[in-house]
């Protein structure tokens, strides 16, 4: 009898066609690696892989440029084309964050007021996004710190969330000049229903991966903090072992007052550790290695088509409007948050702001400078 290695190299081709459109090198913000697929008890599979795409810029908690966003998109094409991956893992550098979303140092210093260059932008996203939910491979987006704003709308377009349960949640538009219309308003009614998704939505508060678990954007939680050497549940956040001592079910939420302090100081006195998370990670690998690679790629594509079928139908109308935005709200509070500090804060005096369009004052330069963090009656 044949084995397996006999029948592929009797019927495989003599040379295969290339289906990537260029063989482009990557850019320093993002990481492609091909790492041996290991079955469920750890044993590893030759000429098997798991593609890790991973954001590399932890300096700005790997916010996106637009030089990283080409190269995602790339790196989802290959993986999506190489016949011997097995599945992708989309990550993030260390353990602060996955990703928030675009670099607003780029989006300040160039896109701000430039509502042309950011629709070409814009062109780059929809495009990274839709290579997510177009890959042939099931994603697995690993998050290993904040999952906040394009992050989010990035991670939510993976068929799967394995989170570390330090990480938050949630999205940035309203509260820093945009609206979370790169995918959060598409996908968030659908995953976590419209009451909850109205609140991610419009007062951006970020919240805890125990409540991301809870709502359903995470179908895997992991400890992540170790105390004298043991793996605790975060600290911060109320959890199911205080569900009877507390008489209702909020787990999830974020801890108040005295709570919240003691909590935080039992986070000092530990260390964080991934551990877990990448074996979680690695046994979602291991399972989906177990399936029909075709009849798997057909399942993705029709659990999809509710993202997909909103996503289609918003983001070039969402692309324009965002671009517009660039002249007044989105110029304002990303260049807010660019030149804010600690001392002054990063977002703007939304009641000055309001008080002045009430007032019927036109979006000028004196006005966006008068908003400035710092600036404040001058």
């Amino acid at each position: 009898m044949a084995t397996s290695t006999e029948i592929s190299s009797k019927t495989a081709p003599e040379s295969l066609i290339d289906h990537n459109i260029v063989d482009a090198p990557m850019d320093a913000g993002v990481l492609f690696e091909k790492r041996p697929v290991q079955t469920a008890d750890g044993q590893e599979v030759p000429g098997l892989f798991n593609a890790w795409i991973t954001l590399n810029n932890p300096g700005q908690f790997n916010s996106y440029t637009t030089e990283m966003v080409k190269s995602v998109i790339l790196a989802f094409r290959a993986a999506s084309n190489s016949r011997d991956v097995n599945c992708v893992v989309f990550t993030g550098t260390g353990d602060r964050a996955f990703c928030t979303g675009g670099n607003t140092k780029e989006y300040a210093e160039y896109y701000a007021g430039n509502p042309q260059e950011y629709r070409q932008y814009m062109r780059l996203f929809n495009d990274m996004v839709s290579s997510i939910l177009t890959c042939d491979k099931p994603v697995i987006c690993r998050v290993n710190g904040m999952r906040i704003g394009g992050g989010q709308e990035i991670g939510m377009a993976c068929d799967f969330s394995i989170a570390q349960d330090l990480a938050n949640f949630g999205q940035a538009g309203p509260k820093h000049g945009s609206a979370a219309i790169g995918g959060a308003t598409d996908f968030l009614p659908l995953m976590i229903g419209a009451e909850q998704a109205m609140v991610s939505g419009t007062l951006c508060e970020p919240f805890s991966a125990h409540k991301a678990y809870r709502l359903g954007i995470a179908s895997g939680l992991v400890p992540a903090l170790k105390v004298d050497g043991e793996y605790v549940a975060n600290p911060m956040v109320i959890t199911d072992q205080f569900l009877d001592q507390y008489g209702r079910i909020v787990h999830g939420e974020f801890k108040t007052g005295q709570d919240f302090r003691e909590g935080k100081a039992v986070f000092k006195s530990g260390a964080v550790d991934l551990g877990l998370l990448d074996k979680a990670v690695e046994a979602m690998c291991a399972k989906l290695l177990q399936t029909f690679p075709d009849c798997m790629t057909k399942s993705l594509e029709e659990l999809r088509k509710p993202k997909l079928e909103a996503w289609n139908r918003n983001h070039e109308d969402s692309r324009a409007w965002l671009s517009l935005n660039m002249m007044t709200e989105a110029r304002t509070g990303f260049r807010a948050f660019n030149e804010g500090t600690r001392e002054t804060g990063r977002e703007i005096d939304f009641v000055e702001l309001r008080q002045a369009l009430a007032k019927g004052t036109p979006w000028t330069r004196d006005l966006t400078e008068s908003l400035m963090p710092g600036n404040k009656g001058r």
